[in-house]
């Protein structure tokens, strides 16, 4: 369990942080850019929680805590001096959001148009926070380009943004309440 006794260090003040493994990168370098969309996503996902209920209150608790365990992964090098016994998002963890998007996905009828982000508050916070999701894939993926990343870090963010889109739909009344593309409507 990590223990904060002080909030603030002084150690970011030239612009640097300390990544997992005790190394010392800029604050804009692309793994601090990547676990930092990550935890932005997850304030988004808070917004959500405010307006959810049952057990898709339940999954985005799950959803958060795992975006804590995703930043530990990405914030610690695969090839640094703390990689062994290192926090690592696991197939397993992937595998849940697969089961759970199945699940949701079942009640739903299936889409006519694009869905824009709206109907009830949890649902378009649902949406906003798949977009920060989005941006976070985009730069983990840009990462694994460049450095060793756990395979199963990008697999979970491209699932995460589905569960996101499908928990939406689910929460505007199993997708009744969607707010449905009109393409050239205002034309």
């Amino acid at each position: 369990m990590v223990r904060l006794t002080r909030i603030y260090t002084r150690g970011g003040d030239a612009g640097e942080t300390s990544l997992g493994d005790g190394r010392r990168v800029p604050k804009h370098d692309l793994r601090v850019a990547a676990y930092g969309t990550v935890e932005e996503a997850n304030a988004a996902i808070g917004l959500a929680r405010l307006h959810a209920a049952g057990e898709a209150d339940a999954m985005l608790a799950r959803i958060q805590n795992e975006l804590f365990d995703l930043g530990a992964d990405l914030a610690t090098p695969e090839e640094g001096r703390k990689a062994a016994g290192a926090l690592r998002i696991l197939a397993a963890q992937v595998e849940r959001l697969e089961r759970e998007i199945d699940a949701l996905n079942a009640e739903l009828q299936p889409l006519s148009s694009f869905v824009l982000p709206g109907g009830t508050p949890c649902a378009a916070y649902l949406h906003l926070a798949r977009t920060i999701v989005r941006r976070a894939e985009r730069l983990v993926g840009e990462l694994q380009t460049r450095e060793a990343l756990n395979p199963e870090a990008l697999k979970y963010l491209n699932r995460l943004s589905d569960h996101l889109f499908v928990l939406g739909r689910h929460v505007n009344d199993k997708g009744a309440g969607d707010v449905l593309w009109q393409p050239g409507a205002t034309r």
